[in-house]
């Protein structure tokens, strides 16, 4: 399955969806550092620097076809820590990743963000994704459920259009209802805490570092790869199972 990545950061979506047996094929980000890193590590995938222009790049260029569109569109209007603007917050970004949605039609779209979406633009979400023709699936996974010595908390939404088949979430959560509908609670994990490494003692400040503060803004912003190789494992195992069940 190929994917599109926007708002790739430093490609942590990527390297766990790569995990789960998917292909990168593009990459957008506007921040120069993060594109710089990505370059090291997928120097063969083509990158853009705008996701509201992504739409037009992807179309002039030899393209395959693009299966999953995924991205962690940008935080600060819905978070906790900010003015809470959402939709009024000229960094909501959620429109444009809904105008790729739109253009390309991919069988699986994969949105991330933090807990604060879930009152602050969680409902416009899931209302473009119908509008769109896709069922949606919302809920939480912490970075601790896979394993990891800490929780960071975050606000996955699963799509696939409407009658392609069941979403891969719906067998498996059982918490209690979200908001519109949609459900929240684990996920289950593939591994345990002996999957990772003791987490380092890294100081909080950067002075004297080259480049410090670039690396652990990028850092802080990256989603997990081991959530997201969760994410991939539930796209990858519900297509097959999709298909075995047309193939049937």
């Amino acid at each position: 399955m190929n994917v599109l990545s926007l708002f790739a950061g430093i490609g942590g979506l990527e390297l766990g969806l790569e995990r789960a047996g998917m292909t990168v094929v593009g990459q957008v980000e506007i921040d120069p550092f993060c594109r710089h890193v990505l370059a090291a590590h997928w120097p063969e995938v083509p990158r853009h620097d705008d996701v509201r222009t992504a739409v037009a790049w992807w179309r002039s260029r030899p393209r395959p076809a693009v299966h999953v569109v995924a991205g962690g569109f940008p935080c600060q209007p819905v978070s906790d820590a900010g003015r809470k603007l959402a939709q009024q917050d000229p960094r909501w970004l959620w429109n444009p990743m809904a105008d790729v949605v739109a253009d390309l039609r991919p069988e699986w779209v994969v949105a991330e963000n933090v807990p604060g979406l879930r009152t602050r633009g969680l409902a416009t979400v899931l209302a473009d994704l119908d509008r769109l023709g896709y069922a949606a699936r919302a809920g939480y996974i912490s970075a601790c459920e896979m394993g990891a010595p800490h929780p960071r908390k975050r606000l996955f939404i699963l799509a696939h259009p409407e009658g392609q088949g069941r979403c891969p979430w719906r067998a498996q959560r059982t918490g209690p209802a979200a908001p519109d509908g949609q459900s929240e609670g684990g996920h289950g994990r593939p591994g345990g805490r002996d999957r990772w490494a003791t987490e380092p003692d890294v100081g909080r400040v950067a002075h004297g570092i080259p480049r410090g503060v670039d690396r652990r803004r990028a850092l802080g912003n990256a989603v997990v790869p081991d959530v997201a190789e969760h994410i991939g494992r539930l796209i990858t195992n519900g297509a097959v199972s999709a298909t075995a069940r047309r193939a049937a």
